[in-house]
């Protein structure tokens, strides 16, 4: 014998016009909330910028910068410390947007790879002097200064010398330093931070760097 199902209670005619409602207040809610801050939010500066975190990622959010910077109009340079050892698809971009985008690959590889500290230095100070250069030009409103970090970490460039260039940089310059190990009084000098995690990457599986996706 069968034993009867209970009888479903019906579902309200309403329902779906009730949950509407609530949804709608929750993001009316949500909505003062952001106005107010919005409306809080007055001031305009040149902003320092760190990307930082053992997580791919942190070139290629700066490069983005870099591209919603020229939707703006806006003249953009990028030094790259470290980096220039070898040809990197974005250096080779930037060579037919010459005018707009000024790159300056200055770097010559990793600490492991030149096992030179003198040469290291060198290389440092040499890039260091560019970017220098390039944030007292008052025609660039974006200055990528990519993997700075490395080379503070590595103590190749002095920490104080950067640290007071950027306390008094130009006013409206917007700044965007990259690299893993931020050191932590840049963190605390920039206006925002972002720390790329590390989940999955393709290299500890025995992928290696492709065009197009890692240089």
């Amino acid at each position: 014998m069968t034993t009867p199902k209970p009888p479903t209670a019906p579902v309200a005619a309403d329902q779906p016009d009730a949950d509407d409602a609530r949804h709608r207040a929750r993001m009316a809610r949500k909505k003062a909330l952001q106005d107010a801050r919005i409306a809080q939010a007055t001031r305009e500066k040149g902003l320092i910028i760190v990307h930082t975190g053992p997580g791919k990622g942190k070139t290629t959010a700066a490069l983005g910068m870099v591209f919603r910077a020229l939707g703006h109009g806006l003249r953009v340079a990028v030094v790259q410390f470290t980096k220039g050892a070898r040809t990197s698809g974005e250096a080779n971009f930037a060579r037919e947007l010459a005018g707009r985008v000024d790159f300056f690959a200055l770097g010559e590889g990793f600490t492991w790879e030149t096992q030179d500290r003198e040469r290291d230095c060198a290389a440092a100070a040499r890039a260091w002097e560019k970017a220098c250069e390039l944030m007292a030009d008052p025609r660039y409103s974006l200055v990528v200064l990519d993997e700075l970090n490395i080379v503070l970490r590595d103590d190749t460039l002095p920490l104080t010398t950067v640290l007071e260039a950027l306390h008094h940089k130009r006013p409206e310059l917007h700044v965007v330093i990259t690299g893993r190990s931020a050191r932590p009084e840049l963190i605390e000098l920039a206006d925002l931070v972002t720390e790329m995690k590390l989940v999955k990457h393709p290299f500890r599986a025995g992928v290696r760097a492709q065009p197009g996706v890692d240089f």
